[in-house]
């Protein structure tokens, strides 16, 4: 079974470096509707692109889901 996305993401929060991944990390843990259980790109990004307020650009999802995708 893999690793959900949004469990992934919970290792960049309260990072020492305060970067997009760490912020958005911590946005993500504050969403309670954030799909939590999903290992499918385009359920999270659909779902970012609708209420993903938080983020700046996408392009900080896209660069977490590549280091999602390479370390699961």
């Amino acid at each position: 079974m893999n690793k959900s996305f949004y469990h992934y993401m919970m290792k960049f929060r309260h990072a020492l470096k305060k970067d997009e991944i760490s912020t958005f990390a911590n946005h993500a843990y504050d969403d309670h509707a954030f799909p939590k259980n999903s290992v499918d790109y385009h359920e999270i990004s659909s779902y970012l692109e609708m209420n993903g307020q938080y983020l700046d650009s996408m392009s900080t999802f896209d660069k977490a889901w590549e280091l999602y995708k390479q370390d699961v």
